[in-house]
């Protein structure tokens, strides 16, 4: 069954009204690919609109809070921590260019879990980047979106990589 749509197949928010408000967590990845000089700009601080990542720390932060006002039928959730990192990493064999590696945690205590919010917030935080660096790199990749991790609810822990 699909739990988004009714009887006659209309589209409705699933009830978790009455599951046991439980501690959960979600962690979600991603990567925003780039040119040499691009990056070079990134590690300098000489993007010319300013601190890329602190923005972009900011803006998928916010971006968790407010998943359930961007993905339709999406619960309204208690964020309890969320936390999005980067790390900036040089060319190796999966990846051809230097990239942002873009990591997202996400916490509450709720009847439904904060996957999305996780997801949104890397999503986010990878379109700031994107915004304030195409000035100096229109070929940028948005990349790999991906649920890595989710803890708690009745499915229990799901481990996805490393």
């Amino acid at each position: 069954m699909l739990t988004h749509l009714d009887e006659q197949g209309r589209a409705r928010m699933v009830d978790v009204g009455e599951k046991p408000e439980t501690y959960r967590v979600a962690i979600a990845r991603g990567e925003v690919w780039m040119g040499p000089e691009t990056m070079a700009a990134l590690r300098a601080g000489t993007v010319p609109k300013g601190d890329v990542l602190a923005a972009a720390r900011i803006a998928g932060i916010m971006a968790a809070k407010r998943t359930s006002d961007l993905v339709p039928l999406c619960h309204p959730l208690p964020i309890t921590h969320a936390q999005v990192d980067f790390a900036l990493r040089d060319p190796d064999e999966s990846h051809p260019f230097p990239w942002v590696e873009i990591t997202a945690r996400v916490e509450t205590v709720a009847r439904t879990g904060v996957e999305m919010e996780a997801l949104t917030a890397v999503t986010v935080a990878a379109l700031t980047i994107y915004d304030m660096a195409k000035a100096l790199d229109r070929r940028m990749r948005l990349m790999n979106i991906r649920l890595i991790e989710k803890h708690g609810g009745k499915s229990g822990d799901l481990v996805l990589e490393p």
